[in-house]
């Protein structure tokens, strides 16, 4: 198959694992589900990227797969574990009680194909990545998006383990982590994540897939804008009022050593 053969199919096979999740979230009437199972649809995605890609440099193609699993997994882990048993995220409960009746088809494409294709459109690396049998780059290129990968793993599952021990003292209700990796900005695990897809580009720039460079800038864009800073900021305002001067000291996305309080905002 084509490489856009190839894509086109990874398309498909996200829009219907997709469909299976809204079928459940129904059934459970929980859209949030889909929050846990997103990482798991860039593993859906490069599997069948791998399994195409016939001439594709080996050793970058297991490289890859390693790294999203170590990835998809603990993330979907993570999530699974801190949304068990809890009620239905706030997001969608909003938008629930403003569908209404319709709501529950309006899920479907307001959340579970949207989302869908977020995740299509950016898995494109994941297949120049593997497509292309271009080992110049080995193991320079490779090598410095495996440093990147892990640096950003390493804010990621760091940073979220922090934040569980932190919330799993009842004595620190209401107040606001900022030791640890916290300490230098407030949102370790999104830097992390954001640092995770650019390492995913550099082995698709490895393999001449410099073209997709789109992907990452989309994933933190959407970090930073939509689905990650800027909406959880939005409620942590006003749910901490320690939070505003957190704010003032303390780096937004980039890490870097805190502020004195009356040196402006991070």
């Amino acid at each position: 198959m084509t490489g856009l053969e190839v894509y086109l199919l990874a398309g498909l096979a996200i829009l219907s694992f997709n469909t299976l999740l809204w079928l459940i979230s129904l059934r459970l009437q929980n859209s949030s589900i889909i929050d846990p199972f997103w990482s798991l649809l860039f593993l859906i995605a490069a599997v069948i990227y791998y399994d195409s890609s016939k001439n594709g440099f080996a050793e970058r193609k297991i490289l890859l797969l390693v790294l999203l699993l170590l990835w998809g997994i603990r993330l979907a882990g993570y999530l699974l574990w801190r949304s068990w048993g809890k009620p239905e995220d706030f997001r969608y409960q909003k938008w629930r009680a403003e569908a209404g009746s319709r709501w529950w088809w309006q899920s479907y494409f307001k959340v579970f194909v949207l989302q869908g294709i977020l995740a299509w459109i950016i898995s494109i690396p994941l297949l120049a990545a593997q497509h292309n049998s271009d080992s110049s780059a080995w193991p320079i290129l490779d090598s410095v998006a495996v440093l990147v990968w892990s640096i950003g793993f390493f804010f990621e599952a760091v940073g979220d383990l922090q934040l569980a021990r932190f919330r799993a003292n009842v004595e620190n209700k209401g107040k606001v982590l900022n030791t640890g990796l916290w300490r230098y900005t407030r949102h370790p695990n999104y830097f992390g994540e954001a640092l995770i897809w650019w390492g995913y580009y550099l082995l698709a720039l490895a393999a001449g897939g410099f073209w997709t460079i789109y992907a990452p800038f989309i994933m933190t864009g959407l970090l930073l804008r939509v689905s990650g800073v800027a909406l959880l900021e939005k409620t942590l305002v006003d749910a901490k009022p320690q939070y505003r001067q957190y704010i003032q000291t303390t780096s937004a996305f980039i890490p870097r050593f805190p502020k004195n309080p009356g040196d402006g905002q991070a």
